[in-house]
């Protein structure tokens, strides 16, 4: 089988899979779980395979054209370099490991079968985005991932939070998804096709006539569906959906899709310094802020979902200056100890019952009750620590080392100017410092809890246990295997420097230390806490994780936690932080309150005005047969009366008409 035909396979298998788990979820409901899991897996299978034959540096390219459509066709095509063949197997991989987790986790849900058609569905969409070789059909991909992300961040309706979460998605993901579609069709204007192989030729050759303004309508897409400031604020509410399709957006789709867009289409940005800095400046805004957030978070998947949007913001920055093969590393990094980190955080749901870091800082023996869970959230947020030799060590350190060169001006012939490396570099090493002390908050609060015994919700099942350990091991040694794949990445080497190292390192084990000794001391202060209030008590222990999770988003936000030390770090800062800097109430005074009040004025003009009109013209016709019907009396006389009084007006009038034609 050639690898063309393996790489048509690897999208089209999870499509059929969530085409057939759709139609056999109520006639055949047995058949569900291998249909969510077997077609994910063979795909993952499949695109490893299509990665050994790439190898890295010989690009496949192929194409058929579509039905045409004019001056600028749409062709069905693939392209997979380096980079897509790594992407296409973090997908398969992460999105595998999350139906696998999803049997145990959602057992008894009674929408699971929709609920795995549409990751297998999501998952497809992204692989289309990795592989395909046209924009438009890209954009397909692209689009489906936002309307699976609508339904299944909604997966708990019943919850206004689930519901307000993914309509938020939809809508702020939507805003940008306009001038995104708007920049593609300018992009494929000026090159005159929608290959990219054609755009990047035309870029190659100066055929851009507006580099700048495409370049920044399309940042606004990558905005919206990368979480970046100030599109952001769609993804820690998304936090309302399941764990594991948080752990699939945040990980391997969605997310990734506007980094990994942006890495293919570099040197569209490129052509423009003015791009480049822009995307410098909302890096940095997104690297420091999200990571401030995070600290003042009280929810553990807020947490997570703060530090997505800061890990994101490394992508962004490495992007920014011009290291594509940074970014896409750090992408692959980053999928898999977020991956571990959210469905681990699904397996502290369930042994804790709540959401909140609060209550779990109030609670004890959890590290024991889930040992599983402990030990390899702990692997996780090392790497997210940047901790060496963990894996996210070396991709962070990758994007420092690219902020470095770029600030320096070490790099022959390079498209983004200094200013967007000194840029990036700054707010790379102080969110460093920021993530090395928001991970162990998290760590500390949630396995180091003093207090109450965590109730005994049950064993975790097998299905989620045995993903955490596969997960733990990239998580732990993929960064290792950075200086055996540069093929893969343009043949860039992506060792770390001393510099960097040191600073990076130093800087997060600072920021560790500092938020640990906070901690220390405020523990010695506080009482032991009194026995907590009962939580939601579930009657399946063995796969009862959805449940849960759906009831405790109903619980009331627990009582402030005084041994917080997020809150002793941040001081003033710790209220705007927690409320994401009042983004939102901008937003809701920017863009929702004028919506609604325009959407009031259109229904008073529309009940008040057109509808009065509406009823007068149906008012005056009834009033017009009322009277014809009043005339319609059945006396012959009555009507040869007004045959011969209408006469007589007749005369007059044609009398009168021909006086005033004589006397003229």
């Amino acid at each position: 089988m050639t690898t063309t035909t393996l790489a048509v396979l690897v999208p089209l298998l999870p499509f059929l899979g969530s085409a057939a788990g759709l139609l056999l979820g109520r006639t055949a409901p047995g058949f569900v779980r291998p249909l969510a899991v077997l077609p994910t897996l063979a795909a993952a299978v499949l695109a490893v395979l299509v990665a050994v034959r790439q190898g890295g540096d010989e690009t496949i390219n192929a194409a058929t054209q579509l039905t045409p459509t004019g001056s600028v066709p749409i062709d069905l095509a693939l392209y997979i370099d380096g980079f897509a063949a790594l992407v296409a197997v973090l997908v398969g991989v992460v999105a595998t490991c999350v139906q696998i987790y999803s049997t145990g986790y959602l057992r008894d849900d009674p929408r699971y079968s929709s609920y795995a058609a549409l990751v297998s569905l999501f998952t497809s969409a992204m692989l289309l985005v990795v592989y395909s070789g046209d924009l438009m059909v890209l954009l397909v991909g692209w689009e489906i991932m936002g309307i699976c992300s609508y339904f299944l961040v909604g997966h708990y309706w019943e919850t206004p939070e689930a519901r307000a979460a993914s309509l938020k998605a939809f809508l702020v993901t939507k805003l940008g998804d306009v001038p995104f579609l708007i920049g593609l069709f300018a992009l494929a204007a000026d090159a005159g096709t929608f290959r990219i192989t054609g755009v990047l030729g035309a870029v190659a050759n100066g055929g851009l006539d507006h580099p700048t303004l495409i370049a920044l309508l399309l940042l606004a897409g990558v905005a919206g569906k990368s979480a970046q400031f100030p599109l952001h604020t769609w993804l820690p509410d998304a936090m309302a959906g399941p764990t594991p399709v948080s752990a699939l957006i945040h990980a391997a789709t969605m997310v990734a899709a506007g980094i990994y867009f942006t890495a293919r289409l570099l040197p569209v940005f490129a052509a423009s310094a003015a791009a480049m800095t822009v995307l410098a400046v909302m890096a940095a805004i997104t690297m420091v802020g999200s990571a401030l957030a995070a600290l003042a978070q009280d929810d553990i998947k807020r947490v997570l979902a703060y530090s997505t949007i800061g890990q994101l913001g490394y992508m962004a920055g490495a992007l920014a200056v011009g290291d594509r093969g940074a970014a896409v590393f750090h992408l692959l990094s980053h999928a898999a100890f977020k991956a571990l980190l959210f469905l681990a955080a699904g397996a502290v749901i369930h042994a804790a019952g709540t959401n909140s870091l609060t209550a779990m800082s109030r609670m004890s023996g959890l590290a024991k009750r889930i040992p599983d869970a402990y030990w390899t959230m702990t692997v996780a947020l090392l790497a997210l620590a940047a901790i060496p030799p963990f894996a996210g060590f070396f991709s962070k350190e990758a994007v420092l080392v690219a902020a470095e060169h770029t600030a320096l001006g070490d790099q022959a012939g390079q498209a983004a100017p200094a200013g967007a490396g000194w840029t990036v570099l700054v707010a790379g090493l102080l969110t460093a410092l920021l993530t090395a002390a928001y991970a162990l908050r998290l760590w500390l609060r949630t396995f180091r809890g003093r207090g109450a015994e965590a109730p005994d919700h049950g064993r975790q099942p097998i299905a989620m246990t045995s993903v955490l350990w596969v997960l733990a091991v990239p998580s732990l040694g993929f960064g290792l295997t950075a200086t055996y794949v540069d093929d893969w990445f343009d043949g860039h080497a992506l060792t770390p420097t001393v510099t960097t190292a040191v600073l990076g390192t130093g800087l997060a084990v600072a920021g560790a230390a500092v938020t640990y000794a906070i901690w220390r001391t405020l523990t010695a202060r506080t009482p032991v806490a009194a026995p907590a209030p009962p939580l939601p008590h579930v009657a399946h222990p063995d796969a009862d994780a959805g449940q849960v999770e759906a009831e405790a988003l109903h619980l009331p936000h627990p009582a402030e936690d005084p041994a917080d030390p997020g809150r002793a770090l941040l001081g003033p800062l710790h209220g705007p932080a927690a409320d994401g800097f009042h983004l939102d109430a901008v937003y809701r005074t920017a863009f929702v309150r004028p919506v609604l009040a325009g959407a009031s004025l259109v229904r008073f003009l529309d009940r008040e005005v057109v509808d009065t009109y509406v009823r007068a013209a149906g008012d005056s016709a009834k009033g017009l047969g009322w009277l014809v019907r009043r005339a319609q009396t059945g006396n012959v006389q009555t009507y040869l009366s007004a045959l011969l009084a209408g006469s007589v007006v007749l005369a007059i009038a044609a009398v009168a008409l021909a006086n005033a034609v004589a006397g003229a």
